[in-house]
């Protein structure tokens, strides 16, 4: 039987930090909290990525809210994907309960209720701030991705978006680029074509169709104006905690396109807003993704390399992501492979497929000489968490099996009067709510197409010119045999024999 005491001082070493760190909870040994052997992830090693896995009802939603609060207690931002809708109990102090003072007794912190500021964002028609961003802030490569383009439609986007730089035609939403691409192909093909090359009207019809899926999934709600400014992510509230943005995604569950559409432009806006920082000793802003298969089992091969791409490189910006899925293996491995704090909580083994992700789960982690990780990961209760971790010289911790302290606000979502409340008081709402349709290219070229047809209807109507009626007699046949040579002598001579 293994030595408590052992046990102990082989946590209580792992976890040894300098500097400031969010407690997860204590560390198991058979089964039982080991009071006082706490689980510390230190502050400057969140900017590291992670991922929070479990089957459904295992406790990961309680997990990602107790990250959120304790980061924004500690003056951290945090953004959350909300798919379920129910993170935004965060708003609201936990009523409390002896189960969860009896839990943090066998942990070793003392409970404490609180509230923490909170904004409520939206993609759709739902209530809150409006998240927007237009054509010409994602950029060609970014929208072509998007669609899933191949390489000749990459190029057509990519003249599009240069026609559209050349004529100072804005490019905001869906409707400006549909606008341009049939513009391209009808009335201005002989404009397109003697500046920019031929574009072939087939490919510009496939582009359109992927343009119109997208817009079936509401994307024309999420391009416009007012662009959101990423840095209204990161406020910090007059007591020095930082805000936890909740992003309702309950209405777009099935509609994984628009859902990896934000989120790749949102991280590449992040990326290239924020200063560099190398290695602080905070993070500047934490995202939690849930549901964060929604993401990876969409995206196309060049969609997933720039995903890749990004979660590497942005780091260096201080921004942490953390990946909520039910398995590790809804990761791709090379993401999986940046991901340095790793939460697991229970997998389920009901078939063969469930046992072989259990295996290949358990072979991600640190061995240990105190867990079997293949059993342990299906023996896990409800808020029990294997946890493996980096200390601040970025070494892996020690595998811990963690009882998980309570989230100190509600665990459950905010009534509508309470949610009315938050988004009422938001001066982001205000910020953002206004709609702006200015003069884009839509606009300026149904104005140019009109102003076209006008004058060719003018032509046709315009009185005819003598030159113009010379040129029309000259044309007539019948004319042309009355004012013949060979005719004038014919009549002549028989004018003349008649005078005889």
């Amino acid at each position: 039987m293994p030595n408590q005491e052992e046990f102990r001082k082989h946590i209580d070493e792992g976890y040894a930090t300098q500097g400031d760190f969010i407690s997860m909870g204590a560390a198991m040994l058979q089964g039982k909290a080991i009071t006082d052997a706490l689980v510390k992830i230190p502050i400057s090693t969140l900017n590291r990525h992670g991922l929070i896995a479990g089957a459904t009802g295992t406790g990961k939603t309680k997990t990602l809210q107790l990250l959120a609060e304790n980061l924004s207690e500690k003056g951290i931002p945090v953004l959350l994907m909300d798919l379920k809708g129910d993170l935004s109990g965060l708003a609201q102090p936990s009523p409390g309960h002896a189960k969860i003072d009896e839990r943090h007794a066998q942990i070793g912190i003392p409970f404490e209720a609180k509230s923490f500021p909170v904004e409520i964002l939206s993609l759709s028609d739902q209530d809150g701030v409006k998240l927007r961003a237009t054509i010409s802030e994602f950029g060609p490569i970014l929208l072509s991705r998007i669609l899933d383009l191949s390489e000749t439609q990459q190029g057509i986007v990519a003249v599009v978006f240069k026609y559209c730089d050349d004529n100072k035609l804005p490019l905001l939403d869906l409707k400006d680029f549909k606008k341009v691409l049939q513009y391209a192909t009808d009335d201005g093909k002989a404009e397109f074509t003697k500046d920019y090359g031929r574009i072939s009207t087939s490919s510009t019809g496939t582009i359109l169709r992927k343009i119109i899926e997208l817009e079936q999934q509401g994307a024309d709600l999420f391009f416009g104006e007012k662009s959101f400014e990423v840095n209204d992510l990161t406020r910090i509230d007059p007591e020095g905690r930082g805000y936890i943005n909740i992003l309702r995604l309950t209405d777009i569950q099935d509609r994984p396109k628009l859902f990896s559409t934000f989120m790749l432009s949102l991280l590449a806006e992040i990326y290239d807003t924020f200063p560099e920082q190398g290695d602080s000793d905070r993070p500047e802003l934490i995202l939690f993704i849930d549901e964060a298969h929604l993401i990876f089992n969409e995206a196309s091969d060049a969609l997933l390399d720039q995903i890749e791409s990004i979660v590497k490189l942005i780091r260096s910006k201080g921004i942490g992501l953390y990946f909520v899925t039910q398995n590790p293996t809804d990761v791709p491995n090379e993401v999986l492979a940046q991901l340095g704090l790793k939460v697991q909580h229970a997998l389920r083994a009901f078939t063969a497929r469930d046992r072989k992700a259990i295996k290949l789960t358990a072979e991600n982690y640190p061995e240990s000489e105190y867990y079997d990780t293949k059993e342990v990961l299906t023996s896990l209760g409800i808020g029990e968490a294997l946890i493996s971790a980096l200390d601040e010289k970025g070494r892996p911790t020690p595998l811990a099996a963690t009882l998980l302290r309570a989230p100190m606000s509600r665990m459950d979502i905010l009534t509508e009067k309470e949610l009315a409340d938050v988004i009422e008081g938001s001066k982001l709402v205000r910020k953002y709510g206004e709609v702006i349709d200015r003069d884009s290219a839509y606009e300026i070229l149904n104005r140019k197409m009109e102003k076209a047809e006008a004058v060719a209807e003018a032509e046709k109507e315009r009185p005819k010119t003598t030159t113009q009626r010379r040129t029309s007699t000259r044309q007539n046949p019948f004319i042309k045999v009355l004012t013949s040579a060979t005719f004038i002598r014919g009549v002549l001579g028989v004018l003349k024999k008649v005078m005889r």
